[in-house]
């Protein structure tokens, strides 16, 4: 199954909420939020690295952001990156991954991740998509991939698991089960977000969906018509000199529709498979805050010339600065990015993009 297997990466956001840290000319998935070492696109990239070859790895991308993909990923074929001329959500940027993959390896098995998620536990990972391209591959079935509730998420859309399949490919002998998807939630209010964690049945929506190439084109011919009508024609010109050029003047033709409202709430095949390893979106600078260590004082610091002084519970990134030193400063955001510097405090973050506009 290895050699069918295809990663392909959504990398084409541009991650406002944290700015300064994320621009417009350098967005969230290629810098290393974590300080590891290593951009978001690049731990993606290593997460799915044994379960295919880079040959069978895509990522999908703005066209301002092919040469920052070639310089990150060097082993990644140029004709795997694929450049979107403008942005038309998920379901366009998925079709334009899947029709080409169709026409290079017609019995292509596919799973479609963020660039920017984290996971912790990639073995455990691992293990569940192994699992869903298995089931995926036998017929037509496409997996989402939900992530159990820790709290009750209002940033999150939502997944009601049902019943446990019977297949005999989805047994839960391995510990990972398989149910079929009662409905998609939007993501809610409070009091609803604690129902749905009291409930035990509901996920986070990690937006990792597998399926098998020939189910996701039938399903998109199906229900979004003039999209796959607009693939077929931008497919005359895939793995040739006019590819570009075709995709340049039919992509942004494209209507802008998620994937979700494309296929995922009208098909009647949808699965799910609890997981739980170590997800986060890293969506927020709170969220990142969780993830990092914290000193006696509940600061989360990124960089190696950052000073603090009776600080608390503040979240420092400043990973390329000379020398940062702050003191007095509590439940705070400071980041420091090629000469540009945001102080903010944590409980005004949602405001950040706003601040910048």
């Amino acid at each position: 199954m290895k050699d069918n297997t295809h990663i392909v990466i959504m990398a084409g956001g541009v991650g406002s909420r944290f700015w300064p840290m994320s621009t417009p000319e350098y967005p969230k998935q290629f810098v290393d939020v974590l300080g590891r070492g290593m951009s978001m696109i690049q731990m993606t990239v290593d997460r799915f690295a044994p379960l295919c070859p880079i040959e069978n790895m895509w990522v999908v991308t703005s066209a301002d952001y092919v040469d920052i993909v070639r310089t990150q990923i060097p082993q990644l074929p140029s004709e795997n990156i694929l450049a979107e001329p403008a942005m038309r959500n998920t379901a366009p940027c998925i079709a334009y991954a899947c029709w080409k993959i169709r026409m290079k390896d017609p019995s292509a098995n596919v799973v479609v991740t963020p660039a920017d998620a984290l996971v912790e536990e990639a073995d455990v990972f691992r293990n569940i998509i192994s699992k869903a391209l298995k089931f995926t591959s036998g017929g037509r079935r496409i997996v989402t991939v939900g992530i159990r509730p820790t709290r009750p998420e209002t940033g999150y859309g939502y997944i009601a698991a049902g019943a446990q399949t019977g297949s005999e490919d989805s047994s839960g002998e391995d510990g990972i089960v398989i149910h079929k998807v009662e409905s998609f939630r939007e993501k809610p209010a409070l009091n609803v977000a604690k129902e749905y964690l009291a409930a035990g049945n509901y996920l986070w929506n990690a937006g990792i969906f597998v399926w098998n190439v020939d189910t996701i084109v039938d399903s998109l011919r199906a229900f979004t018509p003039d999209l796959a009508e607009k693939m077929d024609r931008m497919s005359t010109s895939f793995y040739t000199e006019r590819e570009g050029e075709v995709v340049s003047d039919i992509f942004p033709t494209c209507e802008k529709i998620s994937i979700d409202y494309a296929v995922m709430e009208k098909a009647d095949f949808i699965y799910t498979i609890p997981g739980n390893f170590g997800w986060s979106d890293v969506g927020t600078w709170g969220s990142l805050w969780t993830l990092l260590s914290h000193d006696g004082n509940g600061n989360a610091v990124v960089g190696e010339n950052v000073h603090l002084n009776d600080c608390r519970g503040c979240i420092v990134h400043a990973p390329c600065a000379k020398s940062v030193v702050l003191q007095g400063l509590e439940d705070s955001i400071v980041v420091e990015r090629d000469g540009r510097l945001l102080i903010c405090r944590l409980s005004e973050e949602q405001r950040i993009k706003d601040f910048v506009k």
